[in-house]
C-alpha cells in the first residue's frame, strides 16, 4: 500500500475531467429527460398496461429516473471528492451550494406549478395550503392527499423524483460530511487510502436502499415510502463513486487511471451491457413499471439493483471519458441543445401531454403511442426551450452576479 502524497505524484494525462462543463453530459441529460417522456406518453395512450415486448420496454422509459440521480451524485460530490483527495481544493461553502441549488430548480418548477393551478387544478387555485404544499416541494409527505395519489395531482405526477432530489440535495452537506469523516479516519496525507475508504463508505450508503426497501414491507407502514430519498440511495451513490474514481485519478495513482481509461475505452461494450440490462429490468421481474410503486420484496429489490446497474454501465464511459467518440455521439450541437433544455422538458411533459389530451378530448390510457409521442415530444420542446430561456436562463445569470 502507498504513502506516497497526491501532490507528490505528476497526475497522468488524458483524464476525465473534475470540473467545468462536459458536452457529452449534456447527451446524458437528453436521453434521460426524453426517456421519461416516452414512460408518460406509453403510461397516457395504455401502452403500459400491456403484456407484450413492446409495452416492456416503453415502461422501461423510467430508467431516465436513476440516470438523473446518478448525474446528480457525480456532479454536486465531486467538489466534496476534490477536497478530500487532492491539495487546493476546497469543500463547497453550505450556503452558497444550496443558494445555487434553490436557484436551479426551483424558479422554471414555480412556474410549472403556476400553469397547472391556473389551467389544470383550477377547483384548487384559491386553496393556500394545496399553493405551500406544492411550491415547497413537500406534497409527496401529505398523508391523505385531495389528488389520492401519492405521486402527485394531474399535471405534476412526474414531480415525485424532484422531491426526492431537493432532499438528497439538503442533505448533501452532511452526507459528504460524514462521508470525509469517515475517509480521513486512518488515512492521514494518504490520498490512496482514503480514496477507498470513502467508496467503501459510499457501498454502506448504497446498502441504505436495500434495507430500507425491506422494511417498505413491513405491514402498517405507508405507500408513500417509496417515494422517500433512502430508496433511492444507491442510484446516487452512483454518481458519487464516480466521482471519487475520476478525482483519485487526478493524483497519478495507477488504479484508477487504469480504470478510467479502460471503461472510457470500452463505452460501446458498456452500453451494450446497459441495452441488455435494460431488457431485463423492463420486464415483469421486476414489478410494476411506475418506480415508485411496491409491488414483493424481491422485485422492488431488483428493480433498484437493475435500474441502478443501467444508469452505472450507461454514466460511466460518459464521466470516465476525457473526450472519445462518445462526444460525437452525445455531445453534438443536438444533443447539446436537448442537454440543455432538459430540466424544462422533465418539468413540462406531463402538463403539456394533460392539456394536450384536455383539447383533443383524448380518452385516458387509450390511443397511439406513434401518434402521439411526436406531437407530445415537439410541444414539450417547444415548452422548454421558452421556459429554458425565458426562465432558467436569467435565474442562471442571477445565480453567478451574486
Amino acid at each position: 500500500m502507498t504513502t506516497t502524497r497526491a501532490a507528490e505524484r505528476p497526475p497522468a494525462t488524458g483524464l476525465p475531467a473534475i470540473s467545468g462543463h462536459q458536452d457529452a453530459l449534456d447527451g446524458v441529460r437528453a436521453v434521460a429527460a426524453l426517456a421519461v417522456l416516452v414512460f408518460h406518453v406509453a403510461a397516457d395512450t395504455g401502452h403500459t398496461f400491456e403484456h407484450d415486448a413492446t409495452a416492456y420496454l416503453l415502461s422501461g422509459g423510467a430508467i431516465g429516473v436513476p440516470v438523473f440521480f446518478t448525474l446528480s451524485g457525480l456532479l454536486l460530490y465531486r467538489p466534496w471528492a476534490a477536497e478530500l483527495l487532492l491539495d487546493g481544493h476546497r469543500r463547497p461553502r453550505t450556503g452558497r451550494y444550496l443558494w445555487r441549488r434553490a436557484v436551479r430548480i426551483l424558479p422554471a418548477y414555480w412556474l410549472v406549478v403556476a400553469f397547472v393551478m391556473a389551467t389544470i387544478l383550477t377547483a384548487h387555485l384559491r386553496d393556500p395550503w394545496t399553493w405551500l404544499k406544492l411550491l415547497t416541494l413537500t406534497y409527496t409527505y401529505d398523508p391523505h392527499p385531495w389528488w389520492g395519489t401519492y405521486l402527485g395531482p394531474s399535471g405534476l405526477g412526474q414531480m415525485w423524483s424532484l422531491t426526492v432530489e431537493a432532499v438528497w440535495y439538503a442533505l448533501l452537506p452532511v452526507t459528504a460530511s460524514l462521508l470525509g469523516r469517515y475517509a480521513r479516519r486512518g488515512a492521514p496525507g494518504d490520498a490512496d487510502r482514503r480514496a477507498r475508504r470513502l467508496l467503501r463508505g459510499i457501498a454502506a450508503y448504497a446498502a441504505v436502499s436495500f434495507v430500507f426497501t425491506i422494511f417498505m414491507f413491513t405491514p402498517h407502514l405507508s405507500i408513500q415510502l417509496g417515494v422517500l430519498v433512502p430508496r433511492y440511495f444507491a442510484w446516487f451513490a452512483i454518481g458519487m463513486a464516480l466521482s471519487v474514481v475520476t478525482v483519485w485519478a487526478r493524483t497519478g495513482s495507477a488504479a484508477p487511471v487504469r480504470f478510467c481509461r479502460t471503461v472510457a475505452r470500452s463505452w460501446g461494450t458498456c452500453w451494450a451491457i446497459a441495452g441488455v440490462l435494460y431488457c431485463v429490468a423492463a420486464s415483469p421481474l421486476t414489478g410494476p413499471s411506475d418506480l415508485a410503486t411496491l409491488d414483493t420484496t424481491w422485485t422492488s429489490e431488483l428493480r433498484v439493483l437493475l435500474y441502478g446497474l443501467v444508469a452505472a454501465f450507461f454514466v460511466a464511459p460518459v464521466a470516465l471519458s476525457p473526450a472519445s467518440g462518445i462526444d460525437r455521439v452525445l455531445g453534438n450541437r443536438v444533443m447539446r441543445f436537448l442537454g440543455r433544455i432538459s430540466y424544462g422538458v422533465f418539468l413540462w411533459q406531463v402538463a403539456v401531454s394533460v392539456t394536450w389530451y384536455k383539447a383533443t378530448g383524448h380518452v385516458a390510457f387509450t390511443g397511439d403511442f406513434l401518434t402521439e409521442f411526436p406531437v407530445i415530444t415537439a410541444l414539450t420542446i417547444a415548452v422548454a426551450t421558452l421556459s429554458f430561456y425565458a426562465v432558467e436562463r436569467p435565474a442562471l445569470r442571477l445565480m453567478t452576479r451574486r
